[in-house]
C-alpha cells in the first residue's frame, strides 16, 4: 500500500461513521475486456471485505453474446467470500457474500417481481391490497439494499438495482476500471463516511 492509501486508510480508521455493510460496484462489459480487469475486481472484493460483509457488482451488457463468457470467467474467479454469479435467465436468489449480475436490469428484476405478485392475485393467494414493500422485495433476485454504490468511468447510474439502491449513497468516478486502485476505492468510502444519509427524509 502506497503512502496515499495509507494515510486515507489512517483517516477512515479515525473516522467515527458507521461503515457501509454493503458496497455495490456497476461497471461495464467492456471493463472486463480490459487486461487486468479481472485482477482489479478480485482486489476490489478484498478491499471492500476490509469494510463491508455484502458485495454486488452489476456488469451491464450491450452485446448478448457475451453474457456466457462473462458469467464462466466470474464464476471462476479466486474470490475472498463465496460468490453468486447471474445472466439474465437466471432468477433464483442465493445467499452469498457476492452477488454478481450480469445484464441482469433493475427493471427487468421489478417486472418479474410484479409479475409474480399479479399472478399470486390472479390465483387467489393473496389479495391487492396485501401487496407492500415488504412482499416486493421478497421477489426481487437481489434482496440486500446497498449502502453505497460505486459507479466508475462516467456520471450516469445504469439500469440497476432500481429499487433497492434508492436511498443508497452514489458515488461516481471518472476514473476507467482499468485505472482503477485501492486509492480510488477508499476515496468513495471517505466521501460515504461524509455525507449526511437522509434515508428519503
Amino acid at each position: 500500500m502506497g503512502l496515499y492509501e495509507r494515510y486515507l486508510a489512517y483517516q477512515l480508521r479515525r473516522h467515527d461513521g458507521t461503515p457501509p455493510e454493503h458496497v455495490a460496484l456497476v461497471i461495464t462489459e467492456r471493463d472486463l475486456l480490459e487486461q487486468g480487469a479481472y485482477e482489479t475486481l478480485t482486489d476490489f472484493f478484498d478491499w471492500a471485505f476490509e469494510y463491508a460483509t455484502r458485495v454486488t457488482v452489476y456488469v451491464s451488457v450491450l452485446d448478448a453474446g457475451a453474457i456466457p463468457t462473462l458469467q464462466r470467467e466470474l464464476e471462476e474467479l479466486d474470490t475472498p467470500r463465496e460468490i453468486a454469479v447471474r445472466g439474465p435467465e437466471d432468477r433464483v436468489r442465493a445467499d452469498a457474500p457476492i452477488q454478481v449480475g450480469i445484464g441482469l436490469g433493475g427493471k427487468a428484476e421489478f417486472t418479474s417481481a410484479v409479475r409474480t405478485l399479479a399472478a399470486g392475485v390472479a390465483d387467489g393467494e393473496l389479495t391487492p391490497e396485501e401487496i407492500d414493500d415488504e412482499r416486493v422485495e421478497r421477489h426481487l433476485i437481489f434482496p440486500s439494499e446497498p449502502d453505497v454504490v460505486i459507479k466508475t468511468g462516467a456520471e450516469r447510474l445504469s439500469d440497476f438495482m432500481i429499487w433497492q439502491s434508492v436511498y443508497a449513497e452514489l458515488y461516481f468516478t471518472d476514473v476507467n476500471w482499468r485505472d482503477f486502485r485501492k486509492r480510488d476505492f477508499l476515496r468513495a468510502i471517505r466521501e460515504f463516511y461524509n455525507r449526511s444519509r437522509r434515508f428519503g427524509q
